[in-house]
């Protein structure tokens, strides 16, 4: 599919910038990426740092004017899918676990979106070998579960060991293949947790509280990918198997009070977690009542109208929608009742370079792709920014470049296009262009067709059916040469952008390297920069392999780094934009006295 499953929500929309913002109120004029939000809280991806042990020691920095007590509202259309943090995946469900569940590592957040990756139950970010294929990480003092017990590394090994179980399929499985080197046969290496029996690769030392995990192969950002709540510690004593999706032990600020599937969620305050372990979580609320069942509109509708229980509330991962985002960006009280972020990933057109061989012809396409014009069915500057690289700007070595001039002219350069036509001998050639059908894809298809015909090619256009869409288009006999297609990293290196879309290793029916780009060059070169120790050293490495492919193989063409808005009720403090899920992040919120 595309965007990662661990933000699969973003993609369920089809067009998360089309189908939430069309029809905002901007003019899109000009070639750059305007700021339209004034008066809004706004967060544009900012990079990440690795942090210290101090910055992994808590408790949480104080968030001024907050308070603690009282309850915050979350609404939202779906309940969660799952609680066990073995089997969330989805940003929607990282929502609620960042409340619940704990991992070795996390991200801490400050008021104006920057992040540190620090030790959540770690210390520390953690210890590795020369080769990076050994992780030491030792346990912070003080951690217990929501019955008072004490939280061990041995809970830290079970929550990893119990991916393995044949009811866990929703999970990452990135550790999973780094400790067994088996790749997607990785569940043949062990039976699982319930047998008696532990993995091989993972030592733990309950005297020292530390776990050490030995891997098959190296891997430099393997703290980053401990972040991940598919990662997060499971108790054993309090493990019940399939029941635990339903209601999991916390080891976070909050546990499950009642859940009634569908309708509402509440949480009350674990009164074990201690603040001096957590440098991430504030914990300013009492309790969290979730509210289900609640369509977009209808929310925001509540939200805008700010009586009773919803001056407490938030939308926990739905951003305005297209219907109510003018009247929220041009009420100036209503503005102040927002905020807004860049969602993770990339919007972005593949080619398919197995059919238009020409990197002439792809240089083509990407000079008359009429960027403009699309982001205004969009809706315009407030959908977000126009992309014109593989990299976004939350990961780390992201720098603004434009090897194509797209920010000068991005409503195509039909002459250029056509130069570049001329000179591959290949005027008029035919483009067939695949999108999804969807109301918003259906206009932009229109703007599509005109700029290839200005520009000198010939298009066929191919709508389908958006249920088969994925299916369709990640057939590597398929028969188009432009793909609507997105991507949206599990954790913010660069790694987790490239290497699925272009490693020639992951081309194959129902993989994500839709351009199906295989150079040799290109190989190497992620395999090398894959194992650079510092990630700072390595985000300028894959920043220049980004500028590279985009000048020397051109297999895509950058659209747009989606936008999304949200409003909130007036007795709601600290809400702020989620750079990691593109949501709310429910942890900073209090309420207003």
């Amino acid at each position: 599919m595309s965007l990662s499953r661990r933000n699969f929500v973003i993609a369920t929309s089809v067009a998360a910038a089309g189908s939430t913002l069309l029809s905002a109120c901007s003019s899109g004029g000009g070639g750059g990426n305007g700021t339209p939000n004034a008066g809004a809280t706004s967060y544009t991806g900012a990079k990440v740092t690795i942090g210290t042990k101090a910055d992994s020691t808590g408790p949480a920095p104080e968030i001024d004017g907050a308070k603690k007590g009282g309850t915050i509202y979350g609404l939202a259309p779906d309940d969660f899918s799952h609680l066990d943090p073995q089997r969330i995946y989805y940003a929607y469900n990282s929502t609620v676990a960042l409340l619940l569940h704990r991992c070795l590592t996390g991200y801490k957040i400050d008021s104006s979106g920057h992040q540190k990756l620090v030790g959540d139950l770690a210390t520390d970010t953690g210890t590795a070998s020369k080769d990076n294929k050994t992780w030491t990480f030792t346990l912070k003092e003080g951690l217990k579960w929501e019955d008072g017990s004490e939280l061990t590394v041995e809970d830290v090994r079970h929550g990893i060991e119990r991916l393995w179980a044949p009811f866990v399929t929703e999970s990452g499985t990135y550790v999973q293949m780094a400790l067994t080197g088996k790749g997607a046969k990785w569940r043949d290496a062990y039976e699982g947790p319930y047998k008696g029996k532990h993995l091989d690769s993972i030592v733990t030392d309950k005297a020292k509280r530390t776990i050490t995990f030995h891997l098959a192969e190296a891997k430099p950002d393997f703290n980053f990918t401990l972040a991940m709540h598919s990662y997060a510690a499971t108790s054993p004593k309090l493990d019940t198997k399939e029941k635990y999706d339903k209601k999991p032990a916390a080891c976070g600020p909050y546990k499950i009070k009642a859940h009634t599937t569908d309708k509402s969620m509440v949480l009350t305050r674990n009164k074990y977690w201690d603040p001096a372990t957590d440098s991430i979580r504030n914990a300013y609320p009492d309790g969290f009542e979730f509210l289900f069942g609640i369509e977009t509109l209808d929310s925001t509708d509540r939200l805008i109208s700010n009586q009773g229980n919803d001056q407490y509330a938030v939308s926990i991962y739905k951003g305005v929608p297209a219907e109510r985002i003018q009247k929220v960006l041009t009420d100036p009280e209503l503005k102040k009742r927002t905020f807004n972020g860049l969602l993770t990933g990339t919007y972005y057109y593949a080619i398919n370079t197995k059919r238009v061989t020409d990197l002439k012809v792809r240089q083509a396409l990407i000079h008359a792709w009429p960027l403009q014009q699309i982001r205004q069915i969009y809706g315009g500057p407030s959908a977000g920014d126009i992309a014109t690289s593989i990299l976004s700007p939350d990961i780390i070595g992201y720098e603004k470049s434009d090897v194509y001039g797209k920010l000068k002219k991005p409503a195509g350069d039909p002459a250029k296009a056509k130069a570049l036509l001329k000179e591959a001998g290949k005027e008029g050639v035919k483009v067939v262009y695949a999108f999804p059908q969807d109301p918003t894809y259906n206009k932009t298809k229109v703007v599509i067709e005109n700029a290839l015909k200005a520009a000198g090619f010939t298009p066929v256009i191919k709508p389908i059916d958006s249920t088969s869409y994925y299916d369709q288009i990640q057939q590597i006999d398929n028969s188009f040469d432009v793909m609507w297609f997105g991507w949206s990293p599990d954790w913010p290196t660069a790694y987790t952008m490239i290497e699925p879309l272009f490693d020639g290793a992951a081309i194959g029916n129902g993989q994500n390297n839709v351009s199906q780009t295989n150079i040799g060059w290109i190989n190497d070169a992620i395999k090398k920069n894959a194992v650079i120790p510092d990630q700072t050293e390595a985000g300028k490495a894959w920043e220049a392999l980004d500028k590279k492919i985009m000048s020397e193989v051109a297999p895509i063409i950058p659209e747009t780094f989606t936008r999304r808005f949200y409003v909130y009720g007036s007795k709601v403090g600290g809400a702020q934009f989620d750079p990691n899920f593109s949501a709310t992040l429910l942890y900073k919120t209090f309420v207003k006295a």
